[in-house]
């Protein structure tokens, strides 16, 4: 079997196994929309400051959630014995969590893009920011999808990982967040933003370069425990 065929058929499968566990597509999606919905009422109602944070929370939120999906990213196939499966197959197994980390990001941070203009609507986004909202998103949330699967490859053979997961993959998305929120964050002042999204972008080729081979390795440790 050829790597593209290989490519393809995992994520046709994963695919087809996250639409029969449609809870675990809808859920980040409205843990999605639910943070960025307190902050108006737990802040303020008032245009002005919800113009200021609208950056930050739509970030913050969109990295919530995108970490509340990551935790069964390997474990129905750790639990169902798949996973050893994927780990003895002659197809390089770096290439095989490329894809399932493809599948990921299309079922979360994808689907969450399409939420982003309600939310900058709800949130009085100038008008200006939603374009390097969109584009910082579109190059942030695979980022997140990637260095999250790291963590969810180590922790995958623990009962309890979520919490060791969270405290492994936050800080590594510190940069992220950084650069993704204050792209639109320059956009809202009229100011260039240009660099911060090529910052994502070089984030974003180094992740797609290295992250498959720390998540083929951390799922060899994790499946050999």
């Amino acid at each position: 079997m050829g790597l593209l065929s290989a490519f393809q058929l995992m994520v046709k499968r994963d695919l087809l196994l996250a639409f029969r566990r449609r809870a675990e597509i809808i859920n980040p999606l409205i843990f999605f929309l639910l943070v960025a919905t307190l902050f108006p009422l737990g802040i303020t109602p008032e245009r002005k400051v919800l113009a200021l944070i609208a950056p930050g929370v739509i970030w913050v939120a969109a990295l919530l959630a995108v970490m509340l999906s990551l935790d069964q990213l390997f474990k129905h196939d750790y639990d169902d014995g798949s996973l050893n499966l994927l780990v003895l197959s002659p197809v390089p197994l770096f290439w095989l969590v490329l894809a399932k980390v493809l599948v990921h990001w299309l079922v979360t941070g994808a689907l969450l893009l399409l939420l982003v203009p309600i939310l900058s609507l709800m949130l009085h986004l100038p008008e200006a920011a939603w374009w390097p909202m969109l584009a910082s998103l579109l190059l942030g949330t695979p980022l997140l999808s990637l260095i999250g699967a790291i963590g969810a490859a180590l922790t995958v053979g623990l009962k309890k990982g979520g919490v060791l997961l969270s405290l492994l993959v936050l800080p590594l998305n510190i940069p992220v967040l950084i650069f993704g929120s204050g792209a639109v964050i320059a956009a809202t002042q009229a100011l260039p933003y240009a660099a911060q999204l090529l910052w994502l972008a070089v984030l974003l080729v180094l992740g797609i370069t290295l992250a498959p081979f720390a998540i083929a390795a951390g799922l060899r440790i994790s499946v050999s425990e």
